[in-house]
């Protein structure tokens, strides 16, 4: 495997452990948004763009003669979990009790500072290359906030590109699929609400208990019935409260949260639409009042066929193993905003077959992949750069 040559590897790795030891939440990556632009402004992008679309950063490299040439953007994440950590035995396990950079976005930032060092040292003959680093990644805001910023708009790319890791595939292999990469999803929370009474009057009251036990056996019935969707469609239940803990209490109000997921965006919104006509059936068998809401919500990450051509070009030149994804990922990826606007892909990066599982207490981004993953995305510039 032939990398462009990538100087500053040791600073790059030490940045990646410091982002590791300092995680922020979606929405409030303030700090790592400014250890970002510390990092960069010593590569002297041509401009260096903040709090884009909330605590965003983006740093655009202009090309010898940037009037000419295609705009080719590159994303990273800048959010971590709100998962505590167990990696008692890191040096630099997170410092913030429950937060943790357990999907590997510390590793992504890493990568695009990278991509920064080689476009210092290999400035581009053409065009621009803009590096995006985007918060609120794992609620599926941040990529919706930054698309409607001015400032991005102006930029006009071309191209957009992201990878993520891959844990459970060989290190370095790069996974790649065209049309749908990553599924949609979303939240939806249901809320009940009735009236209360003593526990010893029930008749007096008006409980959700009921109407909550036969919405989530209509929530599974519905995915169970496959032929009503194109594709694997899910409905998962993740949360129900009934009132609170009180004995003497009849409780009035009642809470069932679930997350609906579909590889066709047109499933989702089928699978969203039932699940609703459910609530309201029961809701007025038992004469409650009912709200709805869909938070998180993110669409299917759709891959552009030529894209994905680039990326493959990209990974061969450099001698790296490759493969296709038969089926798209379960898990969702805001970066489908980005790739409904504009021409691009994601692609996988594996981060070997053994390793621990992404948001699992025990994850760790394996810093071998930073100089592959740099390498690619400015492979995948040169490819479209190429006469």
């Amino acid at each position: 495997m032939q990398h462009p040559q990538l100087q500053d590897l040791p600073d790059l790795i030490q940045l990646r452990q410091t982002l590791h030891r300092y995680p922020e939440l979606s929405g409030a990556e303030t700090a790592t948004a400014r250890r970002i632009v510390s990092f960069l402004e010593k590569y002297k992008p041509s401009s260096i763009l903040t709090q884009v679309g909330g605590t965003g950063v983006v740093a655009v490299f202009e090309g010898a003669d940037p009037t000419t040439g295609p705009t080719i953007l590159f994303r990273s994440e800048l959010d971590a979990l709100p998962i505590p950590e167990e990696n008692p035995d890191l040096k630099y396990t997170s410092e913030v009790a429950g937060k943790a950079h357990l999907c590997g976005h510390d590793g992504h930032m890493a990568i695009l500072a990278g991509l920064a060092s080689l476009l210092h040292a290999n400035k581009p003959a053409k065009g621009r290359v803009v590096l995006l680093f985007q918060p609120a990644e794992e609620t599926g805001a941040g990529a919706r906030e930054m698309l409607q910023d001015e400032r991005l708009q102006q930029l006009q790319p071309d191209y957009v590109f992201a990878l993520h890791n891959l844990p459970g595939y060989p290190l370095h292999q790069v996974v790649v699929r065209e049309n749908a990469f990553a599924a949609a999803s979303t939240g939806m929370v249901v809320e009940l609400q009735g009236h209360p009474s003593h526990a010893a009057e029930p008749e007096n009251g008006l409980n959700p208990g009921e109407a909550m036990a036969e919405i989530i056996l209509a929530f599974h019935q519905i995915i169970r019935q496959k032929t009503l969707f194109q594709d694997l469609t899910l409905l998962t239940v993740i949360h129900a409260r009934l009132g609170e803990v009180a004995f003497g209490t009849n409780p009035s109000f009642g809470t069932v949260m679930s997350t609906l997921r579909a590889f066709q965006t047109r499933d989702l919104q089928k699978l969203k639409e039932m699940a609703a006509q459910q609530v309201q059936a029961a809701a007025e068998k038992y004469c409650l009042k009912y709200k709805i809401n869909f938070v998180e919500e993110f669409a299917a990450t759709v891959n552009d066929k030529d894209a994905v051509q680039l990326v493959r070009q990209a990974a061969e030149k450099l001698q790296l193993e490759m493969q296709e994804s038969v089926q798209p990922f379960r898990w969702s990826e805001d970066f489908g905003h980005f790739t409904a606007k504009y021409k691009g892909a994601i692609f996988g990066l594996g981060a070997g077959t053994a390793h621990p599982q992404l948001h699992h207490a025990n994850y760790d981004f394996p810093d071998a992949l930073i100089p592959t993953g740099s390498a690619l995305f400015y492979e995948i510039m040169q490819q479209i750069l190429q006469p």
